[in-house]
């Protein structure tokens, strides 16, 4: 859209934001409206969404998944004591949504994902990012909360820190519901050092201009960080046992529906 004679964008996440005040206040978090204009039909996408996005100082890739891990599990048995009624009256059993998330959640590579997708007879190849058959086939295997980690760089976007052991793949992973609710979380280590982002964004082919506040983030000064942003509607869907994820919010936005 035309904003005062400059060009402006939907918010797809507050996550550079929160790296800047992240740097100053060492923990932060952003709930809001994101929007993609994704083309997917299903019953697990909008193209408006609220997302709740946390962003933290001095947090590594293995802090920033024990984080999500914790969050998860607390929030479900936060809702399974503070809301047992309402969740039994959805049809939602409350012991089974506990025993999901009572075992430290699965975690696996990329690699090791592809291997198990296609060993559930979906097609898949080696840099293809993952649809809902690729995700269903991951909830059905584990039955439990499973993290996909260290994606090849190609599918990811530049701001994702390099594993130092493995330059090809990311430092990030993505936190797949059980029983078919998709991808529920999305995190990566960050980027820390104005040379790496300067080369990341010339691979993908990024202007600095537009970017040039978030590289001086690292030009007078960064530390290690980590964030991840989960998805508010998709994780209610998932409790509360939700047929279509139109039901976890009031005024749903979806491919075919723009108006209530």
């Amino acid at each position: 859209l035309d904003y005062f004679g400059e060009p402006a964008y939907l918010s797809q996440s507050g996550q550079l934001y929160l790296e800047a005040t992240c740097m100053a206040l060492g923990r932060v978090y952003w709930i809001g409206p994101c929007f993609r204009a994704e083309k997917s039909k299903t019953r697990r996408h909008l193209t408006e969404f609220w997302m709740a996005e946390a962003e933290a100082a001095f947090l590594d890739h293995e802090g920033n998944l024990k984080l999500q891990e914790d969050l998860v599990r607390y929030i479900v048995e936060y809702v399974v004591e503070e809301r047992r009624r309402e969740l039994q009256e959805l049809g939602r059993d409350p012991e089974k949504l506990l025993a999901e998330v009572r075992e430290p959640f699965a975690r696996i590579t990329y690699r090791e994902a592809v291997e198990i997708i296609r060993s559930h007879g979906v097609p898949i190849e080696y840099g293809d990012d993952f649809g809902a058959p690729a995700e269903d086939a991951l909830s059905e295997h584990f039955g439990r909360p499973v993290f996909v980690e260290r994606y090849p760089k190609e599918i990811k976007p530049f701001y994702m820190k390099r594993d130092p052991k493995d330059p090809g793949v990311v430092l990030n992973a993505d936190l797949i519901a059980p029983e078919k609710y998709g991808e529920i979380i999305g995190g990566s280590q960050r980027v820390d050092t104005e040379e790496e982002l300067l080369a990341q964004l010339a691979e993908a082919g990024l202007p600095q201009e537009p970017y040039r506040w978030y590289i001086d983030l690292r030009k007078w000064g960064s530390v290690p960080h980590s964030g991840f942003g989960l998805g508010v509607e998709r994780t209610v869907a998932w409790i509360a046992g939700l047929e279509h994820i139109r039901e976890a919010i009031p005024f749903p936005r979806m491919l075919d529906r723009l108006y209530p």
